[in-house]
């Protein structure tokens, strides 16, 4: 079973922009991987148009996207047709194929036995391959988020989360319940009273002795 922090499985599968290798194609950045278990299913198709739009946000974080479907790349072009049609936003970021169920067994999406191809499987049947995945540049898993197929993905709160991560991978902190950015923070418990007094010499709110509130850094 995969957990944060685990390394993201490496695959070398074909998308609709050629044949990619997952970890050489994130190379030095993020990465976030989002999966969906049939083409031509309606919740994803809204999905799929929103992150097209939300694309130049995460290319301004230095975050990729990429897409994976059980259907072949031929299908994905064909559904990318109907996402620009309906959505409104063309997909500009890559869509795996996945017709062997490779990737959605590596990522423990289905079970092993799930069999070795995607035709003649209903979406009902691949219901456990809607998952988001964000990927560090470490090529470590810091965030996993499943969802049921009647309930659409929420991108915002995946950018929101993003800027988290990369905000705590910078600094020594951590953001509290639905922190946005430039809200105030709270030094990591890691970080000794005297270690922060030399990096917040400003000080900081104390609630609580393991509570301590500063703004966000720069």
């Amino acid at each position: 079973m995969l957990r944060i922090n685990d390394e993201a499985p490496n695959f070398t599968a074909e998308s609709s922009q050629g044949t990619i290798n997952f970890h050489e194609w994130i190379g030095s950045g993020w990465a976030i991987l989002f999966s969906h278990p049939k083409d031509f299913t309606p919740v994803c198709t809204t999905e799929l148009g929103y992150m097209a739009g939300l694309q130049p946000e995460f290319a301004k974080r230095n975050c990729k996207i990429i897409g994976l479907s059980v259907d072949p790349v031929s299908s994905h072009a064909r559904w990318a047709q109907d996402i620009a049609e309906t959505q409104g936003h063309a997909v500009n970021y890559p869509m795996i194929g996945d017709p062997e169920l490779k990737i959605a067994k590596l990522y423990d999406m289905l079970p092993a036995d799930a069999g070795n191809t995607s035709e003649g499987r209903t979406a009902a049947t691949n219901a456990t391959v809607r998952t988001v995945f964000v990927v560090g540049p470490d090529k470590k898993i810091k965030l996993m988020l499943s969802y049921p197929m009647s309930t659409g993905r929420n991108f915002d709160e995946v950018l929101r989360v993003l800027d988290s991560l990369q905000l705590t991978a910078k600094h020594q902190v951590s953001t509290p319940v639905n922190w946005k950015p430039g809200e105030d923070v709270i030094i990591s418990g890691s970080v000794s009273n005297e270690e922060a007094r030399k990096k917040y010499p400003g000080g900081w709110k104390e609630p609580k002795l393991y509570i301590r509130i500063i703004p966000q850094p720069k």
